[in-house]
């Protein structure tokens, strides 16, 4: 599944399989410099910037995992703000949101999709 705006020109850069990204969890990767938290709801895969905007620390794929209103989201591990996990909007302050990944899974690996 892809969740995330669509890019003109992608490169996908293939991170970790599958497997390495248990359920209702997420990981780490860097990708092109950049910290990208991959987390694994149900069935689907979600990318967000790894970076919390008020702790001033890369630990979002640290966070707790969750929903609400039906929405998936991430808790942040330090101070606990909210972010969607499809559109990087904070739920507990409007005016702060983050950058989202394409993401997919080819053969059982997790890809990142960034634009050229």
């Amino acid at each position: 599944m892809v969740f995330a705006p669509s890019i003109t020109e992608t490169q996908w850069i293939t991170v970790c399989s599958i497997d390495r990204v248990l359920p209702n969890t997420g990981v780490c990767a860097l990708v092109n410099g950049e910290q990208v938290a991959i987390f694994r709801v149900d069935d689907s895969l979600y990318a967000i910037s790894n970076y919390d905007p008020f702790s001033k620390a890369f630990v979002l794929s640290r966070g707790i995992v969750g929903d609400r209103n039906g929405q998936p989201k991430v808790a942040s591990p330090i101070y606990k703000q909210n972010f969607c996990l499809s559109t990087g909007q904070c739920f507990d302050d409007e005016s702060i949101s983050l950058p989202i990944y394409l993401v997919r899974i080819v053969e059982d690996q997790v890809q990142i999709g960034v634009g050229s």
